[in-house]
């Protein structure tokens, strides 16, 4: 192989690496450590409260209430489970991939040709950020849908950038 072969070679297998690569999960403000001190504080409370009034003779309470703990545990089995969904966005000098993975498991990439895509952020006065999309090739991808306002600010700052230096070549 000649010199300028072996150089444009190089060149090519550089331009297919991903200079930006960003992870996207959705925030949980309350750990597992904090979910079981919660549930076992509220366990404690529903025993307590329901012995007292077992012993007043009030027994409904102590089911009803047993009832509202079970709910917000299953309340929040729920929102962890949401929890993992998640988003990978890479961008290369020759690809933008997406790659989105419901929380049930399943996952839908889509690629595109970073010169030809657009990213659309559209904002409102008092929020910020409340929707981002990449368009190409007649596909409309939104991404981030679940990322807090911060975050949403963060994301779009880096992957426009990101963008402008793939469109840059």
């Amino acid at each position: 192989m000649s010199d300028t072969n072996a150089a444009s070679a190089a060149a090519g297998f550089a331009a297919d690496e991903p200079f930006f690569h960003a992870f996207l999960t959705p925030h949980r403000s309350l750990g597992r450590t904090g979910f079981m001190i919660l549930m076992g504080a509220l366990l404690f409370g529903w025993l307590v409260t329901g012995i007292f009034m077992l012993s007043h003779g009030a027994w409904p309470v102590f089911s009803f209430f047993g009832l509202d703990v079970l709910g917000l545990y299953l309340a929040f089995r729920v929102n962890y489970r949401a929890a993992r969904a998640h988003e990978e966005v890479s961008v290369s000098r020759t690809a933008l991939d997406i790659l989105k993975v419901a929380p049930s498991g399943k996952a839908q990439s889509h690629h595109f040709n970073p010169f030809w895509a657009k990213f659309s952020v559209a904002r409102h006065t008092e929020i910020g950020i409340t929707r981002m999309a990449v368009e190409a090739q007649g596909q409309d991808v939104a991404i981030g849908t679940f990322l807090n306002p911060d975050d949403r600010e963060s994301f779009a700052a880096a992957f426009s950038r990101a963008l402008a230096r793939a469109k840059a070549r």
